[in-house]
């Protein structure tokens, strides 16, 4: 499904809060006096004397060893043109993003104002002593070969130009692994390019650097195929030019055996395809809309092979699974370019990592029972946390192979386990979790509809097919909201539930049922059902419903009561739990419980224990869990810490295989380091923690507070773990995001509940 971008949601999302998408944030303590002279002057003065003496020494005692420029002039922006350098900057602002989420690559983005390429090149080639690495992006053909090749002549830094090499390395990978599964070598193969621009130019000389016979290929322009006859043709025309006597696209497409679109939307039909090769491998790339639409592909030729640029159907061309890897590796040998082995590099480890068993979270992430190589997986999904450390290695070796690093990699089971501490191997959690509720979505009913962030959530999730919304409240009151914020949720149901008289009666009847030995009357169940928690309850426990999200302005308690009188815990299970996740620049971390129990006994820790075990699984992760105290490990006395030692001894009896310790501080508990030099003994040393389990409701809920408060941490939740159903709570005040989230959570909830798996 393609996600609907309405103008002022896109603007919104650039102004709120700071303006922009990125900031520079110290990576040092700045809070004495001491701190600034050591940070400024005068103690800044000695490591400028080194790095004087040393010109190497500056990626000891800089940023620059992790720092990229994302350098464009805005001559060729996106599907905009030449829009100037300006207008360029959310993009190259939002390229630095994707290098830090995917990467942990820093970025300084730089526009431009120049469009002679001699000058640009003199601009850009005066930058070298700031970067480690140079990505060059939206720059329009033909100046951008020029300027490309002239900066690597020029530079001792990598420097490449996304447009051209991401969409060639991803796709080469797909080809050789097409070509694989129909039993053709490609230096058999004819294939068409259509298209004429840096990223067409591109594809096609790596093409031919993997064996493509340079016949073989015919590029295809506006003006049809690309002929040696044909009159004024530039120098990078005429290196494609073929001889063969043909002129259109149509007469290209005879007899190929591959087809890779890099041109407009609906340029080839279904008669073209017909005309192909058995078994054709065809890329439409055009974004958002392919040269052929994939449907009409797959009806036209069941024996196809087919990738697109679009997530929403298989092979997905997307060049965020090259440049932040690519430029990783070549950053961490300190390569002086990036060359044509470490390109070929990265396209042998997407081609190999394709063929490896998938992890179970992302199956799981993408809603397939199973993913294995074939048509339909033919590269690596984007959410695949093993790309990391397929492709940067790859590149890295093939650096130091080619004499292209300064820096040597020895030990390269270190290495990785950098590479994942760079990004945290669990930092796409909330992706995965989106993506897996994309694959199934579940109607969710919100009790708070009259508020219009639920309203904005609801749009989110009905444009992107997370949920189908439900919406609680007066109709004519969330109608009027829906007009003011200019949204399209005129499919979604309305529910009021003080007007729905004949639901009501049928939800006391079965509510009564529930209730009548607990002091409810069959009247008292009518009056209670007016209450939109408990209709949305009913909703739930009736399978009106999928999923119930309600607290956006209510107290907990108010929120929790209904759906356990209604809804009711799980069987086996004595007490429900509130989980938070906690997710910052270290990581994500799982704090429980935070809503719930007040001062829960050693018994009753166990329950919190076995649910929040079973809620960090959920997220595909394994808790590392410590039991934190005042104490560690029995160093003061006193009843909370004599109890969570108790309960850390029932849980490994219960779990043996579950890592969890304590009594422990968090302070402890969180610094690895320290844990290995004081307590080794400590299966935390070892793991590592990413849950922390508290000892009563009161130090959980400030705990939580605090990091969010002074911690600049996102935070999801409360999730409650324990229902017998989905029912998920929101924390008073909650952002858009943080409601698109739990939907999100509570639909993959239900999913899994239709599989006999809860949270």
């Amino acid at each position: 499904m393609s996600i609907k971008i309405r103008k002022q949601d896109a603007l919104n999302y650039h102004t709120q809060g700071q303006p922009g998408k990125i900031e520079v944030v110290p990576t040092k303590v700045l809070s004495s006096q001491l701190d600034l002279a050591l940070a400024y002057s005068p103690g800044v003065a000695e490591p400028c004397k080194e790095i004087a003496a040393n010109k190497e020494d500056v990626y000891k005692y800089t940023a620059k060893g992790n720092l990229v420029a994302v350098i464009s002039n805005g001559t060729a922006v996106l599907g905009l043109g030449n829009i100037g350098p300006e207008a360029s900057k959310p993009v190259m602002e939002g390229k630095g993003v994707l290098f830090k989420k995917f990467a942990g690559i820093d970025v300084f983005d730089i526009e431009i104002a120049e469009e002679d390429p001699d000058e640009f090149i003199k601009i850009v080639k005066a930058l070298e002593p700031t970067f480690g690495g140079i990505n060059l992006e939206d720059i329009k053909s033909p100046e951008c070969f020029k300027i490309e090749e002239q900066l690597r002549e020029k530079m001792n830094i990598p420097v490449m130009h996304d447009d051209q090499h991401g969409t060639a390395i991803i796709s080469s990978a797909g080809l050789l692994n097409a070509l694989e599964l129909i039993g053709k070598k490609i230096e058999d193969v004819v294939l068409v390019v259509n298209g004429a621009g840096a990223a067409a130019v591109s594809c096609s000389r790596l093409y031919i650097s993997l064996g493509l016979k340079r016949e073989n290929l015919i590029m295809c322009d506006s003006k049809g195929v690309i002929t040696k006859d044909r009159k004024g043709l530039d120098p990078i025309k005429s290196e494609f030019a073929t001889s063969r006597r043909i002129s259109t696209l149509q007469e290209a497409l005879k007899g190929a055996d591959a087809f890779v679109g890099l041109s407009v939307a609906d340029i080839i039909t279904q008669d073209d395809l017909r005309t192909m090769a058995k078994d054709p491998i065809v890329f439409a790339l055009a974004n958002p809309n392919p040269e052929i639409a994939y449907d009409l592909a797959m009806k036209a030729r069941p024996d196809i092979i087919m990738g697109t640029g679009r997530s929403d159907h298989p092979n997905q061309i997307n060049n965020v699974l090259g440049f932040p890897y690519i430029f990783r590796g070549a950053l961490d040998v300190r390569a002086t370019e990036i060359n044509e082995e470490m390109k070929l590099a990265a396209v042998k480890a997407l081609a190999d990592l394709a063929k490896e068993s998938v992890p179970d979270m992302v199956t799981r992430a993408y809603g397939n029972s199973k993913i294995e190589f074939g048509r339909d997986y033919l590269i690596p999904k984007p959410l695949d946390p093993r790309l990391i450390t397929s492709i940067s290695p790859a590149v890295a070796k093939a650096a130091m192979d080619s004499g292209m690093a300064t820096h040597q990699i020895t030990d390269w089971g270190k290495y990785n386990e950098e590479l994942l501490k760079r990004i945290g191997i669990d930092q796409k959690l909330t992706s995965r979790v989106i993506t897996r509720a994309k694959k199934n979505p579940k109607r969710v009913v919100f009790t708070e509809a009259n508020h219009h962030k639920i309203l904005k959530a609801a749009q989110i999730l009905q444009d992107e097919g997370i949920a189908h919304p439900i919406l609680l409240g007066d109709v004519e009151e969330i109608q009027a909201l829906i007009k003011e914020h200019k949204l399209e949720l005129n499919d979604c149901p309305i529910i009021y539930p003080r007007k729905e008289k004949e639901k009501v009666q049928q939800y006391a009847k079965e509510l009564y049922q529930k209730r009548q030995r607990k002091g409810m009357t069959l009247s008292d169940c009518e009056k209670v059902l007016k209450d939109r928690n408990y209709f949305a309850a009913m909703m739930v426990e009736h399978g009106d419903a999928d999923a119930m999200i309600s607290g956006l302005t209510k107290d907990y308690p108010k929120t929790i009561l209904p759906a356990l009188h209604v809804i009711g815990t799980a069987p086996h299970v004595r007490r429900v739990a509130g989980m938070y996740i906690i997710m910052n620049k270290r990581g994500t971390f799982f704090f429980s419980d935070c809503t719930v129990n007040v001062d829960p006994t050693t018994e009753e820790l166990m329950d919190i224990i076995g649910l929040t075990r079973t809620g960090v699984k959920f997220f595909d992760l394994e808790p590392h869990m410590a039991m934190l105290s005042y104490s560690n490990f029995g160093s003061s006395k006193g009843e909370i810490p004599d109890k969570m030692r108790d309960a850390v001894a029932l849980a490994k009896r219960k779990f043996p295989d579950l890592v969890i310790d304590g009594d422990i501080q968090a302070n402890i508990a969180l610094n690895p380091e320290l844990l290995k030099e004081v307590y080794p003994f400590s299966r935390l040393a070892e793991k590592g923690t990413n849950t922390l389990i508290f000892p009563n409701l009161a130090s959980a809920n400030i705990a939580y507070k605090l990091v969010i408060e002074l911690g600049g941490a996102e935070a999801i939740g409360p999730i409650l773990l324990g229902m017998n159903k989905p029912v998920h709570v929101l924390q008073l005040g909650s952002s858009v995001r943080d409601i698109v989230n739990m939907a999100a959570i509570a639909v993959v909830d239900a999913i899994l509940r239709e599989r006999n798996e809860r949270v």
